[in-house]
């Protein structure tokens, strides 16, 4: 383990690695980059719904196959190919100003929206235009943490498996199925169908977030759509859902960031529904 296998980054593994970092290559080869120990570490237990695992290849530098020896064995053990590189190699695939020594190399793992549907669904997070690949993966730990059944991305939103939409995630993009590509009225439209309360998140709303749970309306099966970073939601898309709330603003902030607006919605979604369960 001493000698790394590969010290050039011309390489053709590095090289056809490298090209995942654009996303014209990520979606002619449906692969993408996970970088550093904890999105290794989940990628490594994951496996796509026709059971294939989900890591193809791993790159280390040595000291980093040393110091994550538990990950890199699991990769192995799960068929991954592990390649144990030059410092400079590993540098060269990272996207990130200090690497941490592990690059892997993943197969797309994006759920169809009718998989989703088929679930019945009880909280969802709907991304519509959302176009900030750390906010996207910011929202999707969020759904992940609050217990969300699922993401979906909409068709005008940021790809998915932008390297900074990974990183942001922080591993929960291996935890809950994403839907991708589904055009905002086609979300809502099947959501709907499948018994699911459709809500928009947007500062323009007419309704208080406080007062729709002091209406104990929020137990039921909820999905909520949230929108651009900088525009929030047009009015065509307020006008899909079954409500508009904003989250209200005790403070003197002006307003709430997406990511950190939609933990406030998606917990508050999640507590109306277990007390409703439990009552």
């Amino acid at each position: 383990m001493g000698t790394p296998e590969l010290i050039s980054p011309r390489s053709p593994r590095v090289t056809a690695a490298r090209r995942l970092a654009r996303r014209a290559f990520r979606g002619k080869e449906r692969r993408f980059i996970a970088e550093g120990p904890q999105a290794v570490r989940e990628a490594v237990g994951h496996r796509g719904d026709d059971g294939v695992p989900t890591l193809i290849e791993l790159f280390t530098t040595v000291e980093a196959a040393e110091r994550y020896a538990g990950i890199v064995d699991a990769a192995r053990a799960a068929g991954a190919q592990v390649h144990h590189a030059d410092d400079a190699v590993v540098a060269d695939l990272s996207q990130t100003v200090t690497p941490q020594g592990l690059i892997g190399v993943c197969r797309f793992l994006d759920s169809p929206f009718e998989s989703v549907l088929r679930a019945r669904p009880r909280l969802v997070a709907v991304l519509a235009n959302v176009r900030d690949p750390g906010n996207a993966g910011t929202v999707l730990r969020c759904a992940d943490a609050a217990g969300a059944d699922a993401v979906v991305l909409t068709d005008a939103s940021v790809d998915l498996y932008n390297p900074k939409s990974v990183r942001a995630s922080v591993g929960s993009l291996f935890h809950l199925p994403v839907a991708v590509g589904v055009p905002v009225e086609e979300a809502v439209t099947g959501l709907r169908g499948a018994g699911v309360r459709v809500l928009a998140a947007d500062g323009a709303g007419d309704m208080d977030l406080d007062d729709e749970l002091d209406a104990g309306t929020m137990g039921v099966p909820t999905a909520w759509i949230f929108g651009n970073e900088a525009w929030g939601l047009p009015a065509e898309t307020r006008a899909l859902a079954d409500a508009v709330l904003r989250v209200p603003i005790h403070g003197k902030a002006e307003s709430l960031n997406l990511a950190t607006a939609a933990a406030v919605c998606l917990y508050a979604s999640a507590r109306a529904q277990r007390v409703r369960a439990d009552s």
